[in-house]
């Protein structure tokens, strides 16, 4: 008996993730719920971390680069006096300070981690050192030297503080590691750090507000979830619209340049719309658009 291979069903779908839950684990349920064919994520979540985790289905998996590459934030909290393994508090404690900031002193240094900055991301992490996931070394007793990798960040500021803990918020750019800036933020104070809590808050367009929670995939039917399914085009904010002719459709639609109405300077990247469902991806080049990506739509969208 053949596979049942599962619904040809796109469009985005916001979950709010518990601690505990791999973001693998929750695109596998969203994919299970929904009885999806295809389905993936746009920037992992540690298993610890809790919050947004914007999970793409069928076509809308064409867009994920736009939504990994948009900014993100980011609310956590930093443990002072102790450095970990994992710079969370899931790993061992590997160094103790007595020592604490005091505000002023939590202020001033945060000044040295906005803009553009180099980082060092954390030994467990999933980059990869001659071809080994550093965290696969990382459990194997290994201390693998990781390069410092340029990161954007937009605002880090703080939201709360008691004697050995700060809450921060923080809006940066692709590729961050949040157990990074906790760890360098406390060598640079004196007293050590690490993430006690990490929760993710928006990315690009999405809104954890806007999402549902990892129970409402056991509880609620199809039908049910699909009523919180965003289109394509979510994904897609950041780019101009174009409309399509119905010429510029039907080429479009077969991977060539296609006619498109409305206006942008010539190279941009924009998407572009047919009958407001989003059709493709591409360069607008003086009134016709060379598509990059093509969306195939048969059901939701």
């Amino acid at each position: 008996m053949a596979r049942k291979k599962g619904r040809d069903i796109s469009g985005w779908l916001i979950v709010d993730k518990p601690a505990g839950v791999t973001s693998t684990a929750v695109v596998g349920k969203v994919r299970w719920a929904l009885d999806a064919k295809k389905a993936g994520h746009a920037g992992t979540l540690d298993p610890d971390a809790t919050g947004l985790l914007a999970v793409a289905l069928g076509e809308a998996t064409k867009t994920v680069p736009f939504i990994t590459d948009a900014l993100k934030c980011y609310d956590f909290t930093v443990r002072w006096g102790a450095e970990t393994t994992t710079d969370d508090a899931a790993g061992a404690v590997v160094r103790t300070s007595d020592r604490r900031p005091a505000p002023d002193q939590l202020a001033h240094a945060l000044g040295g981690f906005i803009g553009d900055i180099m980082q060092v991301p954390p030994a467990f992490s999933a980059v990869k050192v001659d071809g080994e996931r550093a965290y696969d070394l990382a459990r194997e007793g290994a201390r693998p030297e990781l390069a410092a990798r340029p990161l954007w960040v937009e605002t880090l500021e703080v939201t709360g503080m008691t004697a050995d803990t700060s809450d921060l918020r923080m809006i940066c750019g692709k590729g961050g590691y949040v157990r990074s800036i906790a760890r360098d933020l406390g060598r640079v104070l004196g007293c050590l750090g690490h993430v006690e809590t990490l929760r993710r808050v928006w990315s690009g367009p999405f809104d954890v507000g806007d999402g549902v929670s990892f129970d409402q995939l056991d509880r609620d039917n199809a039908a049910t979830l699909e009523r919180h399914l965003l289109p394509i085009q979510s994904g897609l904010g950041d780019l101009p619209e174009m409309r399509a002719t119905e010429e510029g459709a039907i080429r479009l639609r077969n991977g060539n340049p296609g006619q498109v109405i409305g206006s942008a300077d010539f190279g941009t990247e924009v998407w572009v719309s047919a009958q407001g469902r989003a059709l493709a991806v591409g360069r607008y080049m003086g009134g016709l658009v060379h598509p990059s990506r093509v969306f195939v739509l048969g059901g939701s969208a």
